[in-house]
């Protein structure tokens, strides 16, 4: 594990904005992971007050995004970083862009466990469901439990962990077709229950974006669009 050095800069100033936009990127992050894991509460357990709660709660997160995008504009105007310093500022842009994203998912989550709870759906898919939104929520948690570290060895792992939730996503998906092609009158619950599972599966494309952008802010490597075994590479490089 390789650490980015926050805090070195003669401006003491500097450096506390430099770890507050950190230190703020990662509160962020656990307001999103809170916001999926009641989604996935109210998605399993028919908890139809919580899933409003996750929905009306949604804008916390949004206004969290354009507070730190803020804050990161100041800092590249007046302190015009460079190296590590203009990679962190980069990578917690990026960041946070995904995060908000995986926020709207988990919202997508909560609105189709309200649909799927008030139209008393067959709950046979649930145990599929169930465990593909604990994976992914896992998934989350690593993430930002490597960035807190800046550990790039777990944001490989995390990133290789992204292709069985692909599988999981698959499997149910094809439980799914074959309730509805058998039974015609599954087919709007099915639907309600393959998009959730598809927003399930577009939270953990997030999570290996973020681990990417850690790759990135450590390493100063641009691992997106390439293998895994390159990933690895370059992280352990």
């Amino acid at each position: 594990m390789e650490k980015v050095h926050i805090g070195h800069h003669i401006s003491q100033q500097f450096n506390e904005e430099l770890e507050d936009i950190r230190t703020r990127m990662l509160a962020m992050g656990g307001l999103v992971e809170q916001q999926l894991a009641d989604a996935l509460k109210a998605l399993t357990e028919g908890d139809t007050e919580l899933a409003e709660r996750v929905i009306t709660g949604d804008y916390r997160v949004n206004a969290m995004e354009v507070s730190i995008d803020e804050e990161c504009n100041r800092v590249l105007a007046r302190r015009q970083p460079a190296a590590s310093d203009l990679r962190l500022v980069v990578a917690v842009i990026k960041t946070i862009t995904d995060l908000e994203r995986i926020g709207d998912q988990a919202e997508r989550v909560a609105r189709m466990s309200l649909r799927l709870t008030r139209s008393n759906a067959d709950r046979r898919p649930y145990s599929s469901l169930r465990n593909l939104g604990e994976r992914v929520r896992q998934q989350l948690h690593d993430t930002l439990d490597a960035y807190a570290r800046m550990d790039t060895e777990a944001a490989v792992q995390i990133a290789r962990a992204d292709l069985q939730i692909d599988r999981d996503y698959d499997a149910l998906s094809r439980e799914l077709i074959t309730f509805m092609m058998e039974d015609p009158r599954t087919i709007t619950w099915a639907l309600d229950v393959m998009w959730s599972a598809r927003a399930l599966e577009r939270i953990g494309d997030h999570a290996r974006n973020i681990c990417e952008y850690l790759i990135y802010l450590v390493k100063g490597k641009d691992v997106r669009h390439v293998s895994l075994e390159q990933m690895e590479a370059e992280a352990r490089k």
